[in-house]
C-alpha cells in the first residue's frame, strides 16, 4: 500500500484551512458594510481574494479525485480540527491546533490579499 505523500497532506491540510477562511472573508465584508461610510474599496479587495480562493478550492478538490484523496469527516474541537481522510486507500487523521490553524489562516489570508507578510 501506498503512504501519503507531502503533497497529499498539503493538500488535506489547504482543504481544512481555505474554507475557513472563505467564511473569514465573508464575516470582514460583512463587519466592513456594517461599519465603514466608504466600504466599496476594501471589499472589491476581499471579493477578488474570494474568487481566487474559490478557484484554489475547486484545484483542491480536483487534485483529491486525481490522487484518490477523500476527507470523509471533519471534527472541530475544543483544541484544534481532525479531519479523517482515505489516501489511495490508506485510512488516517489529520489534526491541526487552532493556534496552528490561526497562525496559517493568517499568512495564507495575506498572500491572497496581496499584503507583505508579516516579519
Amino acid at each position: 500500500m501506498i503512504d501519503i505523500t507531502s503533497e497529499d497532506r498539503a493538500l488535506i491540510k489547504s482543504h481544512i484551512i481555505l474554507p475557513r477562511i472563505l467564511t473569514a472573508f465573508e464575516r470582514d465584508i460583512a463587519l466592513i458594510n456594517a461599519t465603514l461610510k466608504t466600504p466599496g474599496p476594501y471589499v472589491d479587495v476581499i471579493a477578488e481574494s474570494q474568487r481566487k480562493l474559490t478557484a484554489d478550492i475547486y484545484e483542491i478538490r480536483k487534485q483529491f479525485r486525481t490522487r484518490d484523496i477523500k476527507v470523509y469527516e471533519e471534527v472541530t474541537e475544543r483544541d484544534g480540527v481532525v479531519a479523517r481522510y482515505k489516501c489511495r486507500g490508506y485510512e488516517a487523521e489529520f489534526r491541526m491546533l487552532n493556534s496552528f490553524l490561526a497562525a496559517e489562516a493568517n499568512v495564507i489570508m495575506r498572500q491572497y490579499l496581496g499584503a507583505p507578510p508579516l516579519a
